[in-house]
């Protein structure tokens, strides 16, 4: 078990700063925030905050608290008797290594949720759901055929007993974490190889461990099989590139990536704690699940699995054990209603597609299933419990989408809608129907953007002023910062929060450097995030106050991707983001046509510089090109992984060229790296200057044509 970590008081901001900077500037794979990366605050369980500036809950945050509290079935305790039940044991380890010697995951970082205490900074329907994803250890699912280990990651990873082995589904987010987990079930169960890997959606908490349960030369032998529904490998890599850096920024916020763990602080993810920091990879699946219902037997056991693209995933699939009357949900049904539009940034989902695939599932296996198990949080046992939870979270999907349609076609806005829409009180009363992960406020906006777009109708929001530029001119006509902040401090005391956020984001804007406005604004923030039951909303409220009150701590750059993912990122997908990456001030009048082949594989493309725009198109050679490239798709990978430049391939014989090499040159001066430290609220770019605290070093230069790490899909 680790050493307990020592308290941040008032007079550690320095050294609790120090500490987040180190921490945030190491080369560690993964989330900066996963698995006890972040600081724990053993003092907050006593009312002391980890910021000297933080507050505890206000009487209007408490008197709130106690009306949640009221309102909800908290003597429902289903959910606590499935989620023990079947287990088998815990390891002797609280925390699992990474391979460098660092932390993966830090299950007692969390261990204050166990202390008794009801917390008035912790919405009381969050506090609950955080306990019960406190579950550590190995579980039994179907008596001597299904077993999971949880804990040990956001998701949980599921082992089905074959004939011979271990069918792996979902091998978490790191091959630490996956390989801890693999051997405590042979440790207690008796050891027993892998004989099958399953994944169940194209998330990478789902992947991105599998090297810590089976071995490429097997599954490149064919001795073990792996499994993926149709368009996993299109959709594990393409959902996540192009807007890879703004969100992975934007992950700091969702994921509460810098938040101590606290009661003031992050206390869960809805579907597990918190994000594994050890070594991602990706073994490209073997077998492709094509069909909408596909049968298949692996060593012994049989499997009817259930694409259901454009659902958590747009690649995902459901899988029914006949003989075992056990139904596997991926991650379409969990403890929670998930996201329609991902705060960190993503497509927006169908909830209406969601529902329908959920109805499917209900009529096809609902009615036989004994038991119904998933990628994250806990299973439900007994036909008529499972039927519940499917009705409560397909009905839940269905309502989102209906519901704020009737509303949009009566007139309401996206920018009203959350204020409007509401859950049915017959499935507010049901667990299995709550939004933790996601949230109705911003699932019902997210609705609206699907169907009819950002704009609410009114000219005036149509082109509106960057928020910088429209500021001043509301803090000029309300009289400047000093009654701002007299009317702001007002509106705070009387617990109104929501008008003191409107107020006093227009003065931040306005004036970036008022620290005094900024602290206060953050006041604001800390208290809406403590009433809030999603920590998708809770984290990102905290952790804006959390940069208002001490700017963005330097080095902040989650890793999410390792060569396995860069290696298996198409082609197309890396130079349509060459485009992406180009520096607008320096294409005006530049223009290029240039071909590349990669002859091991086949492929083609041209590219063009023309009206400041990159375009490639695959298949076709252009005979007019000022340049033709030709290298192995294998060394282009050195070129995207950054490992080699363009002249060292030259020089070692690996790319030949033919032509003017003034475009490949030119090419190279106009691309940019983006880096996830830009600002979100204002006045937050530059962490403070405080004696004894270090500054991180600046990042490394990197090769023109480097693939940095894609956006991070964890937890969908």
């Amino acid at each position: 078990m680790a050493a307990p970590q020592a308290r941040v008081a008032p007079a550690g901001l320095v050294r609790w700063l120090l500490a987040q900077l180190l921490v945030l500037a190491s080369p560690t794979p993964g989330l900066a925030a996963g698995g006890g990366a972040v600081l724990v605050d053993p003092g907050a369980t006593t009312g002391q905050h980890f910021h000297p500036k933080g507050q505890a809950a206000s009487a209007t945050t408490i008197q709130l608290w106690q009306q949640q509290q009221t309102s909800l079935p908290f003597e429902n305790k289903r959910d606590f008797e499935e989620a023990k039940r079947g287990f088998i044991a815990a390891p002797s380890f609280r925390q699992i290594k990474r391979t460098d010697g660092g932390v993966a995951w830090d299950m007692a970082s969390y261990d204050w949720l166990l202390s008794g205490k009801e917390f008035k900074s912790i919405h009381p329907s969050l506090q609950r759901q955080a306990l019960l994803n406190m579950a550590y250890g190995l579980y039994e699912v179907v008596p001597g055929k299904i077993y999971q280990v949880r804990g040990f990651d956001l998701a949980n990873i599921s082992f089905i007993k074959g004939d011979r082995g271990w069918i792996v589904f979902d091998p978490l987010t790191s091959q630490e974490t996956a390989r801890a987990a693999l051997d405590f079930i042979n440790q207690q169960l008796g050891a027993r190889p892998v004989t099958a890997v399953v994944y169940s959606h194209s998330h990478g908490d789902h992947f991105g461990g599998v090297r810590g349960v089976v071995d490429e030369a097997d599954v490149l032998s064919g001795k073990v099989p792996v499994l993926a529904p149709i368009g996993f490998m299109t959709h594990a890599i393409s959902e996540n590139v192009y807007a890879g850096n703004a969100m992975n920024r934007r992950l700091f916020y969702h994921y509460g990536v810098l938040l101590p763990r606290s009661p003031f602080g992050h206390v869960d993810q809805s579907i597990g704690k918190n994000v594994a920091s050890g070594t991602s990879g990706l073994i490209a699946p073997t077998r492709i699940i094509s069909k909408p219902i596909e049968e298949l037997t692996l060593d012994g056991v049989t499997m009817v699995f259930q694409n259901t693209p454009g659902t958590e995933a747009p690649a995902e699939m459901n899988t029914w054990f006949p003989q075992y009357k056990a139904f596997w949900a991926a991650e379409n049904i969990t403890g929670t209603i998930h996201n329609i539009y991902t705060l960190r940034g993503a497509l927006i989902r169908d909830p209406l597609e969601w529902s329908k695939q959920i109805n499917e599932a209900l009529y096809r296996f609902g009615g036989q299933a004994d038991v119904m198990f998933a990628s994250h949080s806990w299973p439900r046992f007994g036909n008529g419990r499972i039927q519940e939870v499917m009705r409560a979270q397909r009905d839940t999907y269905a309502h989102l989408n209906n519901n704020v349609l009737y509303y949009a076609n009566k007139g309401v806005t996206i920018n009203e809608i959350q204020n409007v829409y509401k859950l049915p009180a017959s499935l507010h009363k049901q667990w299995a129907a709550h939004s933790y992960h996601g949230s109705e406020g911003h699932n019902s906006r997210g609705v609206i953007n699907r169907y009819l777009g950002y704009w609410d109708g009114n000219p005036t929001t149509l082109i509106p002023l960057s928020p910088k530029d429209s500021a001043p001119l509301y803090v000029e006509m309300m009289g400047g910062a000093k009654p701002i902040l007299a009317k702001g401090r007002q509106l705070i005391m009387a617990g109104d929060y929501l008008l003191a956020m409107e107020i006093l984001d227009k003065l931040v804007y306005a004036q970036p450097g008022n620290q005094q406005a900024k602290d206060l604004l953050a006041e604001a923030f800390e208290q809406i995030g403590y009433s809030k039951e999603s920590p998708s909303l809770r984290n990102s409220f905290l952790a804006a106050a959390l940069e208002l009150r001490s700017g963005i701590p330097s080095g902040a750059t989650p890793k999410s991707a390792g060569p396995d993912v860069i290696r298996a990122m198409g082609t197309n997908l890396w130079l349509d983001f060459l485009a992406i990456r180009l520096d607008p001030t320096k294409t005006a009048g530049k223009h290029f046509k240039k071909n590349l082949s990669t002859p091991d594989n086949g492929e083609r493309y041209v590219l063009e510089l023309n009206n400041d725009a990159l375009t490639n198109i695959k298949g076709f050679t252009a005979a007019d090109a000022d340049l033709s490239v030709t290298l192995n798709r294998s060394d282009l990978e050195t070129l995207m992984m950054g490992t080699a430049t363009f002249d060292q391939l030259v020089k070692s014989g690996k790319i030949k060229w033919v032509g003017n090499r003034k475009a490949i040159d030119l090419l190279q001066t106009m691309l940019v790296q983006f880096s996830p430290d830009f600002e979100i609220m204002p006045g937050t770019k530059a962490a403070p200057t405080l004696p004894g605290v270090v500054p991180s070093p600046p990042p490394e230069s990197s090769h023109p044509f480097e693939q940095k790490p894609l956006a991070n899909s964890v937890g969908g």
